[in-house]
């Protein structure tokens, strides 16, 4: 029989393989040629009237776009992405030829965004999409690919005469005063043409098709790489406000003023969006459906938490322990009783404290009580959560979750809790591949680590305390409980699961 860890990784695998960009767009996109030429999208069908042009931006797109190429063949007669710098030749060392266009492809490639960072040449690649979406005429169809990381940075047109220079001044001043990400979003899309909405209006006449890989809890549309084919939730009025509430209204660049008390540009009517259709192709939610499916396959009863666990990691370490003791209890044949009430009560108030949003805890409880007795049971969910930093240590968010859940897993044990009748193992990755600065995308524990690591001389509350939790995995048990597995092409946030079974 398979080890829960096994079972773990290939979970982890097979939820981030349904959101690669080769499998995700040949489940989406399809051409069908006979008689008049349409582009099927999910089972919505758009004629091919006359030319198929096609743009994107962010990190996933090379992928998506080479996926796209070779499904819609000579029909595409030309097409311009931009993503971030070097990500070529990362995937070209990672051996990821799929993802790769082809030799003669007809989509040129501009890279740009270094660190992140709007920069030159992300401002040439938006030039040159801008350029193409305003020479489309009403027969065109506008393919537009998006994914979310990195989307933002590799799209900067700011509203001439704002220069992209004193845009980007205004949003690290926003930042330093503690602005949140929502609205230096806000800021940034109300001073930018293909933002909020820019770009789909720019392509008008045109059919314009968008296929989306979300990154962001919830996946909103206009918050997605600032939303360039989706109407803006926000209008100039919002954008003054935040600038006036962390005091900037007067001392704003003059351009910034002229765009802002001017703006016929963005007109406060409503847009047209007919012409646009945004559909969702790859998501957190999608990933787990897919491992929810595998776990299935294995013989487990699967339950889905939450695509969108977010919050401090100490918290959510707290919630993913409650919710192991609990199952454990009711293994043990203790699902009512004192304990069992305490446990359940303590989950609800922390599951209220975080805010989940679309989370029915009690639903949850009930269904969780329902299984069969006996029966192996695999909890999933999904999300970002945050680290506070305190400490100087190398790790990333998802190798310090499973490493606060293995020290909660271990204090509970002390405290006499019913884990001793179940095997229990917890991961956390990234579905990038990657976890902060380092070449895992996340880590595994069990009840046993802290114990085992003491073994070693590794004492994991100092590790944690400098926020180290890379450099522990790397030195215990010889970085068995690392979960590697190089790039993935892709990105939807992290995923989580609990497998436990009765020994």
């Amino acid at each position: 029989s398979m080890s829960l860890r096994e079972h773990a990784l290939s979970l982890f695998r097979s939820a981030v393989g349904t959101v690669c960009p080769a499998p995700m767009m040949k489940r989406a996109l399809k051409l069908q040629r006979d008689g008049c030429p349409q582009l099927l999208v999910r089972g919505q069908a758009f004629p091919v009237k006359r030319d198929l042009y096609l743009v994107g931006f962010g990190k996933a797109v090379l992928g998506m776009a080479a996926a796209a190429e070779e499904i819609l063949g000579d029909h595409l007669v030309r097409g311009i992405i931009t993503v971030p710098l070097g990500i070529k030749e990362s995937l070209q060392q990672a051996g990821m030829q799929e993802m790769l266009l082809k030799p003669h492809s007809k989509i040129q490639v501009i890279e740009g965004a270094k660190n992140n960072l709007p920069d030159a040449q992300a401002l040439k690649g938006a030039g040159a999409i801008q350029q193409l979406a305003e020479g489309l005429t009403a027969d065109d169809l506008l393919l537009v690919l998006i994914s979310g990381r990195g989307g933002s940075a590799l799209l900067p047109a700011p509203i001439p005469p704002i220069l992209l220079e004193e845009k980007e001044k205004l949003t690290k001043m926003l930042a330093s005063r503690g602005a949140a990400i929502q609205e230096l979003n806000i800021v940034r899309k109300t001073l930018s043409v293909l933002k909020g909405g820019g770009l789909a209006q720019l392509a008008y006449p045109a059919r314009v098709v968008s296929l989306i890989l979300s990154d962001v809890i919830g996946d909103p549309l206009d918050i997605i790489a600032s939303g360039p084919t989706a109407a803006s939730s926000h209008t100039v009025q919002d954008c003054l406000q935040i600038l006036t509430k962390y005091n900037l209204l007067h001392n704003l660049p003059k351009s910034v003023e002229t765009v802002l008390s001017s703006n016929p540009t963005k007109p406060t009517a409503p847009a047209n969006y007919s012409h646009v259709s945004n559909i969702i192709i790859g998501s957190n939610t999608l990933a787990l459906d897919e491992a929810k499916r595998q776990a299935e396959g294995l013989g487990y009863a699967a339950l889905v938490l939450s695509a969108a666990v977010h919050g401090e990691v100490g918290r959510v370490a707290t919630l993913y322990c409650q919710l192991i003791q609990l199952v454990c209890l009711c293994h043990a044949g203790l699902g009512e009783g004192p304990l069992h009430d305490e446990v359940r009560g303590n989950l609800l108030q922390l599951a209220a404290e975080l805010q989940i949003p679309s989370l029915d805890l009690d639903k949850f409880l009930e269904a969780l009580q329902g299984l069969e007795p006996g029966r192996p049971v695999c909890i999933l969910a999904g999300g970002e959560t945050t680290v506070q930093l305190q400490g100087t240590g190398k790790g990333g968010r998802n190798q310090e979750l499973a490493l606060r859940v293995g020290l909660g897993l271990h204090r509970a044990q002390a405290a006499s809790s019913p884990q001793g009748r179940c095997e229990i193992i917890f991961f956390s990755g990234g579905t990038d591949g990657q976890d902060g600065p380092t070449e895992a995308a996340g880590a595994f524990c069990s009840p046993g680590l802290v114990a085992e690591a003491l073994q070693e001389g590794l004492d994991v509350e100092a590790f944690l305390s400098n926020n180290d939790s890379y450099t522990f995995f790397s030195q215990f048990q010889g970085g068995h409980h690392l979960l590697v597995t190089g790039l993935t092409g892709t990105n939807v946030m992290d995923i989580q699961a609990i497998l436990i079974r009765a020994t």
